[in-house]
């Protein structure tokens, strides 16, 4: 019997999820073309089907898109020698990274022109880390764990660089270790670690001594929804990661409930299992409120005022027919005709 839940805000999608889940719905309504996604936009299972749903196909090389195609970029980063593959073959390419993402790939850019040899932390073959490395691969090593950090054999200039999605558990262990190997170890003046990677554990970590378990809601490919697990774990707590409602069949859950989602997992999936939980209380916990906003890529922007201000021009103009009136309401980045 679940006796209370505890809603752990701040949870789900970051700045970064919400402008590339939006961007690719723009780009829906704005092409009629089959809109072909460079890996998943974001992971999450419940997402990526939806949109493939509605004619959009996920593709992890460039030779798998016809000549002329129209390419979106996901959030986790793309290589430059990537893209620029993408770029000969498509009509149209825009990048929906992250600008935290962003933030890492020139940090390594400069630290490659500076002739210094980077330390990726991240995790291998996660779609981030891929296009981080792919920067400069030549000048940056991917470690997962100390002994990885303990068999490189560095000469010269070194610097650190984090893949955003991490846990702190994982990073600062082996920052410490690094530094302590390289003395003269050079890092970015502002952490690697994504700002709602880190507030959502910290946030996970102020209820634990109130719950017995914690369910994190995320997909599997989910680097942090696994940090979040993690973070939990390592503090002695109990921690589930679940898809939906179908994966509380196998747990037996009993006392006080938190409940947290990464950060590309939607809300409505965290209340229809707060509904399936049937606690007696549902308690909010408020850690911190977000209020960072990422824009839409600038093509895209281009795009979008264009249009809406060609369909508010053919609202306001009598002669047109009224069957090529349109109201328009521009709500969450979705273009609304009523």
């Amino acid at each position: 019997m679940v006796n209370k839940v505890y809603l752990v805000t701040p949870r789900g999608f970051c700045a970064g999820v919400e402008m590339a889940i939006k961007a690719l719905s723009w780009m829906l309504k704005i092409y009629d073309e089959t809109i072909y996604c460079y890996h998943e936009i974001v992971h999450n299972k419940w997402i990526v089907n939806k949109f493939e749903g509605h004619n959009v196909v996920f593709v992890e090389d460039p030779s798998e898109i016809p000549e002329g195609a129209i390419v979106m970029l996901s959030a986790h980063g793309t290589s430059p020698n990537v893209e620029n593959r993408f770029n000969e073959k498509a009509t149209l390419t825009i990048n929906s990274v992250c600008p935290l993402v962003t933030k890492v790939h020139h940090e390594a850019k400069k630290y490659t022109d500076q002739g210094a040899q980077i330390i990726y932390v991240g995790h291998k073959g996660h779609d981030e880390a891929l296009g981080a490395i792919g920067v400069s691969p030549d000048n940056m090593h991917l470690v997962e764990n100390i002994d990885d950090v303990e068999n490189l054999n560095l000469q010269g200039e070194t610097a650190l660089l984090a893949q955003t999605t991490l846990a702190i558990s994982e990073w600062e262990p082996i920052m410490n270790h690094s530094k302590k190997k390289y003395p003269n170890l050079s890092m970015p003046r502002k952490s690697d670690l994504c700002y709602a990677t880190t507030n959502r554990q910290s946030a996970i970590v102020e209820i634990l001594n109130k719950v017995n378990s914690v369910l994190v809601v995320g997909s599997e490919n989910s680097s942090n929804t696994k940090a979040l697990v993690e973070m939990v774990k390592s503090n002695g707590c109990d921690a589930h990661r679940i898809e939906n409602v179908d994966d509380l069949t196998d747990l037996n859950l009993n006392g006080n409930i938190a409940i947290t989602a990464g950060a590309s997992a939607p809300d409505h999936l965290v209340f229809e299992i707060i509904d399936h939980l049937n606690a007696n209380d549902l308690i909010e916990f408020n850690h911190i409120n977000e209020e960072e906003y990422f824009p839409l890529p600038k093509e895209l922007r281009n795009n979008v005022k264009t249009i809406s201000n060609f369909l508010e021009h053919l609202c306001i103009h009598d002669e047109y027919p009224k069957k090529l009136k349109v109201s328009i309401m521009i709500e969450n980045g979705q273009l609304l005709k009523l």
